[in-house]
């Protein structure tokens, strides 16, 4: 159930960014592109959204997305969350992350960090199901092998070798975003079949 305590009442939620286009119309006009670029690379699952739109059909699920327009991590998941909403009806409100510390305080990564995109689900009585928070636990995994790999044995220092690691970095992770992407919705349907079964 939702915590009777909960910032996130049904009239709170009402109050989110309606739409992606409305989110990004509203993100700053330089990171549009970053957003737009997952968005049009994103072809969910049939199979995926056919589960979800079940789930949206028989128990009204529905997500609150919080995010911020600088993120990496926002500009591949949240495109994702919109796609499903569009392709399954699942309702989505947007919440800009600083507009609404209430809100992310709830939801904190570790009880500690303000981490994003975070996407809280919530069943048509707006009882509390499940959050999801930054990446899936593949990127997680991926990412820390990365990290193992090409920014550990980098100098520490600043320097062109240390940036030179960075971006090779950047490109290794930008090369795994299309996984991701379908990663996200993967984990997401696993955990709201085991949370409504």
């Amino acid at each position: 159930m939702t915590s009777p305590t909960s910032v996130v009442t049904p009239e709170r939620y009402a109050t989110g960014i309606g739409s992606y286009q409305e989110w990004l119309a509203a993100a700053a006009e330089d990171k549009r592109p970053e957003f737009e670029k997952h968005y049009q690379a994103y072809e969910p699952k049939a199979e995926d959204i056919a589960a979800i739109k079940a789930l949206v059909e028989q128990k009204g699920v529905q997500a609150l997305v919080i995010g911020t327009d600088w993120c990496p991590d926002v500009w591949r998941g949240l495109p994702v969350l919109a796609r499903i909403g569009e392709a399954s009806g699942m309702p989505v409100r947007y919440f800009e992350r600083d507009a609404n510390k209430d809100i992310m305080a709830e939801f904190l990564n570790q009880g500690e960090f303000e981490s994003v995109p975070t996407v809280v689900f919530y069943d048509g009585d707006h009882n509390y199901l499940y959050h999801f928070i930054e990446r899936p636990l593949t990127a997680n995994a991926k990412m820390a092998e990365l990290r193992k790999e090409i920014l550990e044995p980098a100098p520490q220092e600043d320097g062109p070798e240390k940036d030179a690691a960075r971006a090779k970095y950047r490109e290794a992770t930008a090369a795994e975003a299309g996984q991701w992407r379908h990663d996200t919705l993967s984990e997401i349907r696993a955990n709201l079949e085991s949370k409504l079964k």
